[in-house]
């Protein structure tokens, strides 16, 4: 995935069919609001931390229904942002974090330094973890995301 891409795409509103990741793109690199002087930052990468986390934490694409990558900017602009859902389990510390990653007034988005002293961090921060042991478990009991369409309980035990 290659989300320089959507630096080139300031003026265009991704025109062309395959314009890198279009779902992870910030709103505000789709749509600036005064394009003759873009204002992202870091904070446009919080916003591609966001979906990813979501999409790691579901197991789905979060635009899984989008047949083009307009489609998908379309939803980025037009929509409130993807959430977790409340009956998979997932902490409120967690649901949080993954909230404020996707903020859509980037202006009141976190940034990274702001990111780490969120609870659902610091709830961490000190705790050790075998995570290749954790790994290894998983994928012993795991049949394939792409067979099973969501991701298993057994997934997220750092996400409660």
């Amino acid at each position: 995935c290659d989300f320089g891409i959507s630096g080139r795409l300031v003026d265009s509103k991704a025109k062309t069919r395959s314009a890198g990741c279009a779902a992870y793109m910030a709103p505000e690199r789709i749509d600036p609001p005064d394009p003759t002087k873009p204002d992202y930052d870091i904070r446009a990468d919080v916003w591609s931390l966001g979906i990813s986390l979501v999409e790691l934490a579901t197991g789905q694409f979060p635009y899984k229904n989008c047949k083009t990558d307009f489609e998908v900017l379309t939803k980025v602009l037009q929509e409130e942002p993807p959430l977790l859902p409340g009956h998979m389990g997932f902490s409120g510390d967690f649901q949080s974090f993954v909230k404020d990653c996707l903020t859509k007034d980037h202006r009141k988005r976190p940034k990274y330094n702001k990111l780490l002293e969120h609870s659902f961090i610091k709830r961490y921060e000190m705790l050790e973890v075998d995570v290749a042991s954790w790994f290894k478990d998983v994928m012993a009991k795991t049949e394939s995301p792409r067979t099973s369409g969501v991701l298993s309980q057994h997934h997220l035990p750092f996400f409660r």
